[in-house]
């Protein structure tokens, strides 16, 4: 995966940290110096910035944005500040217990990380907040869809390319059966061999079931399942495929229609911008023929626009 590299701009942590400790000051915040800085930021220089603060200041810069700014700006930046795993794990957590449930993302969250991201998540999450992952998804979700996820969190997946042709052909056959006669065994079969598989035997897989069946795998997905679980399968076939294409998907109907979905749209360009936000944004002009700059222009407003567009990197 590429590195994101916002601007090494030759700044000071200590300026910067100075320069936000003013921002505060008075009455109200200046919005618009907290984005000018920390949207132009990598991770190494945001937690420099963190560093100097507390040291200069005797506070936590994380609790002062919290307190001074408001609403999807809020958001975004208090997201951006965390580390990946942060991220993930409160994330996470506020999509199982939060005021609003968002089984989606957190069925997203879980379905696009490896074996060993996930047993960090757990790792971290546990002692943040005194309960553990297993726990939340077991109150929070409900039947196969809880079935399966608590699967996949407990299994550890072989993550490299060498894929087992035998066993690839076996679970195409086995896939194919479902077709052809319904039984109680059908979703425990798309659960042992999604939770099980690499992302190489899943490419190879879909290939080798197109070929035996004349079908193609996400369409029997489709037709196969339902809800959360069908949600949950056709994330990790995608993802597998390319996650340039699943992220360009999932920004596109985070926008589309009436109203945008906010959290969505923060989480996906905040967690992607130092991995292949570029590689995202050539697919969604490729796939929807729209830059996503101009789409998230015309979705946002303010200084929350602002910090959106300077993670894109956009002059828009």
């Amino acid at each position: 995966m590429s590195t994101f590299t916002k601007p090494s701009m030759q700044t000071s942590s200590r300026d910067d940290a100075v320069q936000l400790n003013r921002a505060f000051k008075g009455l109200g915040c200046d919005a618009a110096v907290v984005v000018n800085i920390l949207a132009h930021r990598n991770a190494s220089q945001r937690d420099s910035i963190q560093q100097e603060y507390e040291t200069l200041f005797s506070d936590d810069l994380k609790k002062q944005l919290a307190h001074e700014l408001h609403g999807n700006l809020k958001k975004a930046v208090l997201l951006w500040m965390k580390s990946p795993i942060e991220r993930d794990v409160t994330t996470l957590r506020q999509a199982l217990t939060g005021p609003i449930i968002d089984v989606k993302a957190a069925t997203e969250i879980i379905c696009t990380r490896t074996s060993s991201q996930i047993r960090q998540i757990k790792q971290v999450y546990a002692p943040t907040f005194g309960t553990r992952l297993e726990f939340d998804i077991e109150c929070h979700t409900s039947d196969v869809h809880k079935k399966f996820l608590l699967a996949f969190i407990a299994i550890t997946r072989y993550d490299g390319p060498e894929i087992d042709s035998v066993l690839v052909e076996d679970d195409a056959k086995a896939i194919n059966k479902i077709g052809v006669k319904k039984s109680g065994e059908d979703e425990s079969t798309f659960i042992q061999i999604f939770t099980e598989r690499s992302s190489a035997h899943l490419i190879a897989l879909a290939s080798v079931f197109h070929k035996m069946s004349g079908k193609e795998l996400g369409k029997t997905i489709k037709r196969e399942t339902s809800g959360n679980f069908k949600y949950a399968l056709l994330t990790i076939l995608q993802y597998a495929d390319d996650p340039t294409k699943h992220y360009a998907t999932v920004l596109r109907k985070a926008t589309k229609g009436l109203g945008t979905d906010d959290s969505t749209l923060i989480r996906i360009l905040v967690t992607r911008a130092e991995i292949d936000l570029q590689k995202i944004e050539e697919e969604f002009l490729k796939k929807y023929k729209r830059p996503l700059p101009e789409v998230v222009h015309s979705e946002t407003s303010a200084h929350y626009r602002t910090f959106l567009l300077s993670l894109l990197d956009s002059k828009y």
